[in-house]
């Protein structure tokens, strides 16, 4: 395909994926504030865990001491409430434009390819989805923890910006997060990381993703930070049994060369080259057949369409050369016509 089919090809796929989430973006915005049958509004689903807190440890702006946010600008609501409605329109909108990313690639890959890369395009869908379900429950024990610890002293008054940043970060960290396995069972797949690797590096893995959690974590909670180490130590150790067993079965469909240089000739077996016994028996070789002579040597020569007759002896024929069996000098006049 030329490039610029290419070029038209993700022109295309672009617009149609920016048109689902600019859909799915007004579809957050309208489902934001107003409820879908049994189902929450957007926001009341977003402030749960925040509206769980005891009315002690939040403070109130009305005398009902209903459960609302604090804005501190003109337009913090309406950004807000945009920001949100952006977010919730690109994760509904997910199976269109991860469609359309596969479809795009897929004409470049083989029919193996193609096979694995469904399997880990939904796998990744999956593990994103389970990773911001466990941060949406993580959020309510990391702020029961974090608006509690001191609420005898103080009542913390939380801006909407705030809290909807710290949410959908920690949204955004887990889902992220639980991609790492995934990663590491593909860099198997290819052939890049070995079980053999990744045993003798396991602790190394965990401290690893230990610092990764304490940085990467919005909140100083212990509970945010340990809930999405224990996650993915847990989710990479999967990984890790995946890469023995593919190692596992990738070694009983070795053969022995694939481990030789370039230049280092393979052996060969006698099942291999076809035969029983030694590699290479000759055949046996039959007494030659009598070559004739005359017309019987020479056979029949073919006239095209009209059919075929028979060549004339060699003594008609004209050259230097002696006839098969004649014996005696050759006339030199015969070689007049080479010089």
């Amino acid at each position: 395909m030329p490039i610029m089919e290419h070029i038209y090809e993700l022109r295309k796929r672009v617009l149609i994926s920016a048109a689902a989430v600019l859909i799915m973006t007004i579809f957050g915005f309208m489902w934001y504030q107003y409820s879908l049958g049994p189902i929450q509004s957007l926001g009341s689903i977003l402030t749960g865990p925040y509206c769980s807190l005891p009315e002690s440890a939040r403070a109130s702006f009305n005398a009902t001491d209903e459960c609302r946010l604090l804005a501190t600008g003109p337009f913090e609501q309406f950004m807000l409430r945009l920001k949100v409605a952006l977010t919730a329109g690109a994760v509904l909108s997910c199976p269109v434009w991860l469609y359309q990313l596969w479809a795009f690639i897929v004409p470049g890959l083989h029919q193996k390819e193609r096979r694995f890369g469904r399997i880990f395009t939904t796998l990744a869908a999956l593990l994103f989805v389970a990773g911001a379900v466990i941060a949406y429950i993580v959020v309510s024990q990391a702020l029961d923890f974090l608006l509690t610890v001191g609420d005898d002293v103080q009542v913390t008054a939380l801006s909407g910006s705030e809290y909807f940043n710290f949410v959908i970060y920690l949204i955004l960290i887990f889902g992220v997060s639980f991609e790492i396995p995934l990663l590491v069972a593909m860099l198997n797949v290819v052939g890049v990381l070995s079980y053999e690797q990744l045993a003798k590096a396991r602790r190394g893995i965990i401290v690893a993703i230990f610092g990764f959690a304490a940085v990467m974590s919005p909140g100083s909670d212990p509970f945010s930070m340990l809930a999405l180490a224990v996650a993915v130590c847990v989710l990479v150790e999967v990984a890790t049994q995946f890469a023995r067993i593919n190692d596992k079965r990738r070694g009983k469909n070795k053969r022995d060369w694939d481990e030789l240089d370039d230049d280092q000739a393979s052996p060969i077996t006698a099942e291999e080259a076809g035969t029983s016994g030694n590699a290479y028996q000759p055949s046996s070789v039959g007494s030659p057949a009598p070559i004739g002579t005359g017309a019987d040597h020479y056979g029949t020569a073919s006239l095209g369409v009209g059919g075929s007759a028979p060549l004339p002896p060699p003594s008609a024929a004209p050259g230097p050369y002696p006839n098969p069996g004649q014996s005696g000098p050759v006339n030199p006049g015969n070689y007049d016509d080479v010089l």
